[in-house]
């Protein structure tokens, strides 16, 4: 045998041993991508129905947030309207009340005046007013008000 039929049948069986290697690399490829095409398969299977049942919980969760949009705009139109009675009703019957009450202390000054009570409690003369001003404080405020201090 010759050194180039040496070289050769070197080369020839690197070769072999490349193409196994191939082989083997190729074979282990196609069983991987079988795996993964099961894999796909399965999430597809899985997804598809997930997506859709999403789906649907957002097309609720949707009319659910409408639904309490228009609640809460029926609740600022019914807070409003409640605001403008309560003013309203604030405008018409405080006047009233506040007379009824002013009425009512005036009679209860009247009756306390007829028996002779100040507001105090203590007795006056009849026919008095059962207010008693000292004079002094008197002049002292017409003093103050001429521009004078006391």
């Amino acid at each position: 045998m010759a050194a180039s039929d040496l070289a050769a049948l070197l080369v020839a069986i690197t070769c072999l041993a490349a193409i196994a290697v191939l082989v083997v690399a190729v074979i282990s490829l196609v069983r991987t991508l079988r795996a993964l095409r099961e894999v796909v398969d399965v999430l597809r299977e899985e997804t598809i129905p997930m997506l859709a049942e999403i789906r649907s919980v957002v097309d609720r969760a949707t009319e659910g947030l409408d639904r309490v949009d228009h609640l809460l705009d029926a609740a600022e139109d019914i807070s409003g309207t409640v605001d403008a009675a309560s003013r309203l009703t604030y405008r018409a019957l405080a006047p009233p009340l506040v007379g009824a009450a002013s009425v009512s202390a005036g009679i209860g000054r009247f009756l306390r005046r007829l028996r002779g009570e100040t507001t105090s409690g203590s007795l006056t003369e009849p026919g008095r007013s059962g207010n008693v001003i000292e004079a002094a404080t008197v002049d002292r405020r017409r003093r103050r008000r001429a521009g004078g201090n006391a």
